[in-house]
């Protein structure tokens, strides 16, 4: 499995952050190729993703640690993909989110496409940090 990891700092506070967060039908707008986003009880969503011109559903299990502010995440199904989201407040008008991916490069690849070894993990990278900046404008927005 690889990892990355990258954060943003937002600013608003904590709770606000948290709160859009849980709100996974807006991943839309602002998390690249996601274009639908459904929950059900029990902490499951159901995502449709667009990615190398193919539409892939993906359903995930979700999970918090709200005392802790850290929202995890796993698929339950291919692509394997573990994730998760840990809020700091840095002061009481700015969070800092962590985002940290765990994923299989063959699995992603076969899954959803796009290039291989080093080229892939620059690109994932690429877009796990615009989403970042993406869901920094919408919350700051207040959209």
């Amino acid at each position: 499995m690889s990892t990355l990891e990258e954060h943003i700092d937002v600013g608003v506070p904590i709770d606000t952050v948290w709160d859009s967060l849980h709100r996974v039908e807006d991943y839309p707008r602002f998390v690249e190729g996601v274009r639908e986003v459904r929950t059900e009880a029990g902490g499951r969503a159901f995502l449709s993703v667009e990615a190398s011109g193919r539409v892939r559903e993906l359903e995930a299990e979700l999970s918090d640690r709200s005392g802790e502010h850290v929202m995890e995440w796993q698929t339950t199904g291919a692509p394997d993909l573990i994730g998760s989201f840990s809020l700091q407040p840095i002061d009481e008008n700015r969070t800092r989110v962590q985002a940290r991916l765990e994923y299989d490069p063959g699995t992603m690849r076969e899954a959803l496409g796009g290039p291989k070894g080093f080229a892939q993990a620059n690109a994932i990278e690429r877009l796990v940090r615009s989403d970042l900046e993406h869901f920094k404008e919408c919350v700051e927005q207040g959209r």
